[in-house]
C-alpha cells in the first residue's frame, strides 16, 4: 500500500477562504478590520523570513498588519515597553512576538506581559492553562493546525494510541492536550525516552518535530502498518527542505502521512491568522458590551 498525502497546502488555502470571508463579514457587520502587531528583534535571517511570510499571508486575507523591527541589542525594560503599549492600543488585536529572542531577554517574562485576549500564538501562560483545562480560545498554531488537518481528512484519533516526538511548549505540550480532549491515549517522547522505537511501532498516529536529522529519522521500520504519520520537523540539508521522515519509504507502508515542505507548515501560519479574527470579533464583542 501507498499512504495517501495529507496536503497541507491545500488545506491552508481552504482555511484561508474561509479566514476571508470572517474578515469581510466583521468589517460589514462590526466595522472593524482585524490587525496583528508583529515583533522580530534582531536580524536572524530565519525569523525575518518566517515574519514576512506571516505578514503577506494577512494581507492576502485582508488583515492589517503592523510591523516592528528592533534591534538586537534592545533593552528589555524597552521591549517590555512596547510590549504595554501595542497591549493599550484598541486598534490592535492580536500580538506575534517572534521566537526565539536573544539570550539577555527573558523570553518567558515578555509573553508573559502579552495581554491574553491579543495573544495570537497562545503561549502566555493564561492560555496555557485554559487549554489545559478544555477551556482554550487562541490556541498554538502548529498544534491546532494539526488537528485541522486530521479533521479535514477525518482521520479520528477516538481511542487510537498517539506517540509525540518532541516535548516543547510549542508543540509537544499543546499537542497532547490537543488529543487528549478527542479521547487518543497520548505518549510524548523526547531525546532521554528508552525504547523510542518500540514506543513508535506501537503507534496509531506518530507526530515527530525534532528538527535535526543528524540525530533523529523517522525510518520504515520504526512505523506500524496503516499508521498515520504527521511530520513537524524542518532540516535544511544542501539547499533542500526536509523533515523528520525517511518519506518515501515510510510512505509505502503508512496510511496517511504529510509531505515537507507542503505540509504542517502552511496550517500554522493559517491558524494564526485565524487566532488573529478570532481574537478580532473578542475584542470587538468585549468593547461594544461596555458601550451598552
Amino acid at each position: 500500500m501507498t499512504g495517501q498525502i495529507i496536503d497541507g497546502l491545500a488545506v491552508a488555502l481552504d482555511v484561508r477562504s474561509r479566514i476571508k470571508q470572517a474578515v469581510c463579514e466583521l468589517k460589514k457587520r462590526h466595522d472593524v478590520i482585524p490587525c496583528l502587531a508583529t515583533v522580530l528583534v534582531g536580524d536572524d535571517p530565519a525569523s525575518s523570513t518566517y515574519v514576512k511570510n506571516k505578514q503577506k499571508a494577512a494581507a492576502a486575507v485582508g488583515i492589517i498588519t503592523r510591523d516592528h523591527k528592533l534591534s538586537s541589542s534592545i533593552k528589555q525594560y524597552e521591549l517590555i515597553e512596547l510590549i504595554k503599549l501595542l497591549n493599550q492600543d484598541f486598534s490592535i488585536h492580536g500580538i506575534l512576538v517572534q521566537l526565539p529572542l536573544p539570550a539577555h531577554i527573558d523570553e518567558l517574562a515578555i509573553v508573559d506581559l502579552i495581554k491574553p485576549a491579543k495573544d495570537v500564538d497562545g503561549l502566555t501562560p493564561f492560555n496555557a492553562g485554559m487549554l489545559l483545562n478544555g477551556k482554550g480560545n487562541l490556541k498554538p498554531c502548529t498544534p491546532s493546525g494539526i488537528i485541522e488537518l486530521l479533521d479535514f481528512y477525518k482521520i479520528d484519533v477516538n481511542r487510537k494510541d498517539a506517540v509525540i516526538v518532541n516535548r516543547s511548549n510549542l508543540v509537544g505540550k499543546p499537542l497532547a492536550l490537543l488529543l487528549l480532549e478527542r479521547n487518543a491515549t497520548v505518549t510524548i517522547c523526547h531525546s532521554k525516552t528508552k525504547g523510542l522505537d518500540e514506543k513508535l511501532k506501537g503507534a496509531d498516529l506518530i507526530i515527530t518535530a525534532v528538527g535535526d536529522r543528524q540525530h533523529f529519522i523517522l525510518t520504515e521500520d520504526m512505523v506500524k502498518n496503516d499508521a498515520v504519520v504527521i511530520d513537524v520537523g524542518i532540516t535544511r540539508d544542501k539547499g533542500k527542505l526536509m523533515g523528520d521522515v525517511d518519506f518515501q519509504a515510510v510512505k509505502e507502508k503508512v496510511s496517511w502521512i504529510t509531505p515537507v515542505p507542503g505540509g504542517v507548515g502552511p496550517m500554522t501560519v493559517s491558524m494564526l491568522l485565524k487566532n488573529t479574527v478570532s481574537a478580532a470579533l473578542s475584542i470587538s464583542k468585549k468593547e461594544m458590551n461596555q458601550k451598552l
